[in-house]
């Protein structure tokens, strides 16, 4: 098949999981970090800057769990730790490191996906939403099942390599080339995905 183009139709910019430990470097949020993890996750407010100056919709996504352990599921059964537990100082969404506004749209959820158990499919159909954008963490996890959810629905799926971190280097390149794999072109340099979220703005004016 024909590489398609870095953005089709309507693009929507999904940052998954940058909540307040990614700005916490002493903080133990319970799951393993690869080198640059806070980096990679620091540099996505550029992209939500070029959202934003783009007039792109964003959907802010948090990952969290009750006080009592009853939503984990199977999630403690790997290597990671308690993690995004309500009332730690580091679930909270970066609301202000990342300029989070009132016209963006938040969607708490209880899984990796986010898609699963979400009304993230009733609000891209309400976007009219053909292209999904990702940055957010982590690469291995929370963005590869939402990316491969967004793939099996039929979204062009896109990734900003720079500005997703991973459980470890190992981990984060093998999601990135599984996706890679899925929607060749999909994985992308953050400058790329900007120039190409601006020069949207300018196409549709």
């Amino acid at each position: 098949m024909p590489k398609q183009p870095m953005i089709v139709g309507n693009p929507v910019l999904i940052v998954v999981d940058i909540q307040k430990s990614a700005f916490m470097r002493d903080y133990d949020n319970g799951i393993p970090r690869m080198p640059n993890y806070y980096d990679n996750l620091e540099r996505a407010r550029s992209m939500v800057d070029a959202a934003h100056e783009a007039e792109i919709p964003i959907i802010f996504f948090q990952e969290i769990h009750r006080k009592d352990l009853i939503d984990y599921g199977r999630e403690l059964d790997g290597d990671e730790d308690i993690h995004c537990l309500e009332g730690r100082p580091g679930t909270p969404v970066a609301a202000e490191e990342m300029d989070m506004r009132d016209t963006d749209y938040f969607i708490h959820k209880r899984r990796y996906s986010c898609f699963f158990g979400t009304e993230l499919e009733i609000l891209l159909k309400g976007l009219k939403a053909d292209t999904l954008i990702l940055v957010g963490g982590l690469t291995d996890v929370c963005v590869h099942y939402t990316f491969v959810d967004g793939h099996q629905s039929d979204y062009y799926c896109r990734v900003a390599k720079d500005c997703v971190a991973g459980s470890s280097q190992a981990a984060h390149d093998a999601a990135l080339n599984a996706m890679e794999y899925l929607q060749t072109g999909a994985v992308l340099p953050s400058a790329d995905l900007i120039a190409g979220m601006l020069g949207h703005k300018q196409d549709a004016a």
